[in-house]
């Protein structure tokens, strides 16, 4: 699938006496119901200033599906192989060489591999799956597994075995590409089945994927010193348990030639992610529809638009919990949250449990935040559903910062003072 797809003084007074009227007033006119939740009716407020100047009309969740229709394939989802049909490779004896896999099949990988890689280099027709089952590679200097051409590499996880890919620190580069991985593909990838899979990289990424990466099944341990998982085009993810130790980003996807990729979708697994920026990072569309996540990072979901359909979802976030800022022109920025269960806790200072450089929409679910700014909006608030809970206590109208926590008085709009 291929996910289809910007007179001084006057305005400073305007800005200058909104902010009296509004730094702590409602964003949103919304007046209770008896259960103390919002009115049947939309209602609206529009910040001036900051990002909102130049926003487009919101997109809503049907506008976005384009991004994520055909996420996945039937074999993406199967993890299916037929053994008889497929060529077993016994890594052991290989020490210090690559096992250079060329032409189109399934192969299952069994034994240990020291200082040495598993290269993909294939026709741009041919599909590959690798079957690891019982096996550990240790590439000193390169990435474990390494797609340099293929149209379509799967990597499966054989039932119930374990395996390990590590990276010793450094990356001896071998041709053009900036190899920068412990499994580095420049070419579709997919990870499905139900073993487990533990990749180690001192100062690189985990995975990285220069196309669309897609995750069916598996338990996958990630510690890296950059980003955990990267992709340019996309990332989906339908099933597995996915725990994440990184210096970086959780979950990345970035495409700076075309600025309507760089998606993320989630459609269900559990997600236990402990970073040091970004749990996960869209530069254009981030679509969660179910899935457990369990995030601490400086921001837990950052994209121009994040879409909340479902999921349960905690953020322990020392900035923004959720942050919709411009990165990408395909998208207003914007937080959508439809459904599920969102509990946000923030650190002190210049921080906001939701910031959106542009609109916020609620229509349901249950959203707690913990901290000094629940949300800073630049944009039109809508809240027509859904539990809305700060600091303990049940809201019935949305009270917007606009210019983010205490530390933020300096500047205004979302970007102001703050770090997207």
């Amino acid at each position: 699938m291929k996910p289809t797809n910007k007179t001084i003084f006057p305005i400073l007074i305007a800005l200058a006496v909104m902010f009296s009227m509004l730094m702590l007033t409602a964003c949103s006119g919304i007046t209770g119901s008896t259960a103390g939740g919002p009115s049947s009716q939309s209602s609206q407020f529009t910040a001036t200033g900051g990002a909102a100047s130049d926003a487009l009309p919101a997109a809503s969740s049907s506008d976005t599906s384009a991004a994520v229709d055909d996420a996945f394939s039937k074999r993406d989802l199967s993890g299916e192989y037929d053994a008889d049909e497929a060529v077993t490779i016994v890594l052991d004896g290989y020490a210090g060489s690559d096992v250079v896999i060329s032409e189109a099949g399934t192969y299952i990988l069994t034994g240990s591999l020291e200082n040495g890689s598993v290269v993909i280099d294939a026709s741009n027709e041919d599909k590959i799956q690798l079957v690891l089952n019982g096996v550990r590679i240790s590439a000193d200097t390169y990435a474990a597994i390494y797609v340099k051409q293929a149209d379509k590499v799967f990597i499966t996880l054989a039932d119930g075995s374990e395996n390990t890919l590590t990276n010793g620190g450094t990356f001896a580069q071998r041709d053009d590409n900036n190899v920068d991985g412990v499994i580095y593909a420049k070419d579709d990838l997919t990870i499905n089945g139900a073993g487990s899979l533990t990749i180690v990289s001192p100062s690189g990424h985990g995975i990285v994927c220069k196309d669309e990466l897609v995750i069916t099944g598996g338990a996958i341990d990630i510690t890296a010193g950059a980003h955990a998982i990267q992709a340019k085009d996309s990332i989906a993810v339908s099933d597995g348990s996915i725990t994440i130790k990184a210096s970086k980003d959780g979950l990345h996807a970035e495409n700076d030639e075309d600025d309507t990729l760089g998606t993320i979708y989630i459609t269900g697994g559990s997600f236990s992610i402990s970073v040091g920026d970004d749990g996960i990072h869209a530069e254009s569309l981030l679509r969660i529809d179910g899935g457990g996540f369990d995030i601490t990072a400086a921001e837990g979901l950052e994209a121009t638009y994040v879409l909340i359909n479902d999921g349960e979802i905690t953020i322990k976030a020392s900035d923004d919990g959720i942050n919709a800022a411009r990165k990408s022109a395909a998208y207003t920025p914007t937080v959508e949250i439809n459904g599920g269960s969102l509990d946000v806790s923030m650190g002190q200072g210049d921080t906001d449990g939701i910031d959106a450089n542009g609109n916020l929409i609620i229509t349901g679910g249950t959203i707690s935040i913990t901290g000094n700014s629940a949300f800073d909006c630049d944009g039109s608030v809508t809240w027509t559903g859904g539990t809305v809970i700060v600091n303990g206590q049940q809201q019935t109208q949305i009270t917007n910062q606009m210019m983010g926590g205490p530390g933020g008085m300096g500047e205004m709009g979302g970007r102001g003072g703050k770090r997207h």
